[in-house]
């Protein structure tokens, strides 16, 4: 708990409010938000059918789930960017292994509705924030990307 919400709290004072997402959701909504050629989508989701018959899944990340919110409950005619921040359990099917779990802690931010390179350097600075509230020292913050439409099937192909 104190973890979590020492980066809660980073987020917090950067103006990011809060959302409780589900557990689960509909299966449809991270396929369309994730992206079915993904990883997370084909291979590590925990999926199955409920009572109704309706495909359900446990929630292996936060971004769609929050995007979904922010669309279904209009988040959005407050004024962009919308920042908001979730804590909670997150499911990946993977292979156990050292360092890998099948339930996971995970703090996450988004801020949507703006394409602003000032908001992705504010969501490292809250990261950065959090760690040294937590005493960490000695650790790299590594930026990533998963590529474009273009380049994104080399990315696979690798």
């Amino acid at each position: 708990m104190h973890v979590r919400d020492t980066l809660a709290a980073a987020a917090e004072r950067a103006g990011y409010g809060h959302i409780e997402l589900p557990v689960f959701e509909d299966t449809g909504l991270y396929a369309r938000g994730v992206g079915e050629s993904t990883d997370v989508v084909s291979k590590e989701m925990y999926t199955f059918a409920d009572r109704g018959d309706r495909s359900v899944t446990l929630r292996p990340e936060g971004t769609a789930g929050v995007v979904r919110s922010v669309i279904e409950h209009n988040l959005d005619k407050q004024g962009l960017p919308v920042k908001l921040r979730y804590a909670g359990p997150f499911f990946r099917y993977e292979r156990p292994q050292a360092g890998r779990y099948r339930q996971l802690q995970q703090v996450g931010v988004e801020a949507i509705g703006v394409d602003d390179a000032g908001l992705d350097a504010e969501v490292i600075a809250i990261a950065d924030e959090g760690f040294k509230a937590l005493g960490l020292t000695g650790y790299r913050l590594e930026i990533t990307s998963l590529g474009d439409a273009e380049c994104r099937p080399a990315y696979r192909t690798l």
